[in-house]
């Protein structure tokens, strides 16, 4: 049985040409997938930020109905002071005052503090939709170029599958199940050119009675890697 070398080389050929194209179709919704789960992540993170925010904002009111409750309990205790029958229960609101102004003070710190860290929060919020809005867009754009090239890889495929199937017509049918079991090992590398005597797939030493079988163009497989060799195009 022969097979001449033009032919394997050609085998070889539409063989890459598909793993190629097939591989671009299995990519493509691969990566629609992971524009997905980084737009999921983005809206966890952008969910996150907004209630962040709204605990803060929520910890500003309290601290600023506590600080109005302060203010409106110093001004009763010095309408008290004013009508104050004795110097005890005078010096008593005056300390009493002295802790509310104190306790105020505190809380006018902690509602600075409060609305600086706001600040920070909801500059994270905003920053966190830009975001997630530049995912999104990222996301439409690849689902458009995954739609707009799948036609095509398809068209590719199907050609290339013809080819195929006109091209393996040259393997003689008593060497075709070794053929398609290196095929169905190793793909696309299942074939590989004999340069110098050197197997390109594995790069290991062919025999001389390897390379005067493919001058006769008979079918040699390497014994290392087991790939279908073919000398390469003079």
């Amino acid at each position: 049985m022969n097979v001449t070398a033009a032919a394997l080389r050609e085998l070889h050929r539409i063989h890459q040409q598909l793993f190629d194209l097939r591989d671009r179709r299995e990519r493509g919704p691969k990566q629609i997938r992971a524009r997905e789960a980084n737009v999921e992540q983005l809206e966890a993170k952008l969910t996150e930020s907004k209630a962040r925010a709204r605990q803060m904002q929520m910890a500003v009111d309290r601290r600023q109905l506590d600080l109005k409750t302060g203010e409106q309990k110093i001004v009763d205790l010095r309408l008290r002071l004013n009508a104050a029958n004795s110097n005890k229960e005078y010096q008593a609101l005056l300390e009493q005052i002295a802790a509310a102004e104190m306790a105020s003070s505190v809380l006018s710190d902690e509602i600075l503090d409060g609305l600086e860290k706001l600040d920070q929060l909801v500059g994270a919020v905003k920053e966190a939709e830009k975001t997630l809005a530049s995912g999104k867009q990222e996301l439409d754009k690849s689902r458009n170029l995954v739609r707009e090239s799948a036609h095509v890889i398809q068209t590719d495929i199907s050609r290339l599958e013809q080819e195929l199937a006109n091209a393996e017509k040259a393997v003689p049918a008593d060497f075709k199940g070794d053929y398609q079991r290196a095929i169905r090992a190793k793909a696309a590398d299942g074939l590989a050119a004999a340069e110098d005597g050197v197997c390109s797939g594995c790069g290991q030493q062919i025999t001389l009675n390897m390379q005067n079988e493919l001058q006769l163009s008979r079918p040699v497989f390497c014994r290392t890697c087991g790939r279908l060799l073919y000398l390469p195009d003079a």
